[in-house]
């Protein structure tokens, strides 16, 4: 069975994806406080080539990322950033964009997005309308 990363078109979608992605994260209101998370920690100027390797490997392709962070857990990765539903949803909704403008189709992008829902939220550690920080 073919990779997630071929299913796409390969390599050069998954990096049009991440560019999107964090396109629509600096520019939409929705992205507003994912970028002020992303500010606190490194900025967004490795977060582009760091989330493009993370996606290659977790859509089956290169491995990368693994090999340079050895792991692909998110929850260990993102264990000190305070995460609220509403962080998660947005980071959703710039994303669900992000595949529709990257010309992503069904079924495969249901199957995408609904691997990223359960991951987005499974990251959630802080309660809503808690304070953003």
């Amino acid at each position: 069975m073919a990779s997630v990363v071929d299913r796409l078109g390969g390599e050069p979608v998954v990096r049009a994806l991440v560019e999107r992605f964090y396109d629509l994260v600096e520019t939409l209101p929705q992205g507003a406080q994912i970028l002020h998370l992303h500010f606190r920690g490194h900025g967004l100027s490795h977060v582009r080539a760091a989330q493009f390797e993370f996606l290659c490997a977790f859509f089956g392709g290169r491995r990368d990322y693994i090999e340079r962070h050895g792991s692909l857990n998110l929850k260990e990765m993102h264990a000190h950033v305070p995460i609220r539903p509403e962080d998660a949803e947005d980071w959703l909704f710039c994303m669900d964009l992000a595949l529709a403008d990257t010309g992503v189709a069904e079924p495969l992008r249901g199957q995408i997005f609904g691997a990223f829902g359960r991951a987005a939220r499974a990251l959630i550690n802080r309660e809503a309308g808690a304070v953003a920080e």
